[in-house]
């Protein structure tokens, strides 16, 4: 029987790629699979839901795996200001939400006031799961400076 012996180039290689088109933690990718699908008149409850995949379009796209709040049936997602997807996204566009197996066509608009109930909802969502990265966001007051909130709908 022959073994077919890849050398450690091949194995860069293959690593590589799977980073490159594919969000892994941290690490944004190219590609969001999941299924197409129509936009919901109201969307599913959100609240147990921890990461989603968001594409933003450009150049390059980018594929990131990001938190999600959902308040009042809008759904919203938040970045650091200058962060490469948020950069990317500037003053808003199109945007792929993947929730679970289904992916939305949606523009995200950034929002530009009333972002301290969004932000508050999003720490609340997030704090019982994840208590060292929520506490070292600040208070909600503190994120609006540093923070991009960004709504996502048809």
């Amino acid at each position: 029987m022959k073994y077919v012996k890849f050398g450690a180039p091949a194995l860069v290689l293959v690593l590589l790629l799977l980073v490159v088109l594919a969000p892994i933690g941290p690490v944004p990718g190219f590609f969001i699979g999941g299924t197409a699908s129509a936009t919901p008149a109201v969307w599913q409850d959100t609240s147990a839901l921890h990461e989603v995949r968001l594409r933003v379009d450009g150049g390059i796209p980018r594929v990131v795996i990001i938190w999600l709040v959902q308040l009042d049936n809008e759904l919203y997602v938040v970045g650091a200001n200058g962060s490469g997807w948020v950069s990317m996204l500037g003053g808003g566009g199109p945007v792929t939400l993947r929730i679970e197996d289904s992916s939305y066509e949606l523009t995200a608009s950034p929002v530009t006031s009333g972002q301290l109930p969004i932000l508050e909802a999003y720490q609340n969502k997030y704090r019982a799961d994840y208590p060292d990265i929520v506490a070292g966001m600040g208070s909600p007051q503190d994120m609006i400076a540093g923070a991009a909130v960004f709504r996502l709908a048809r």
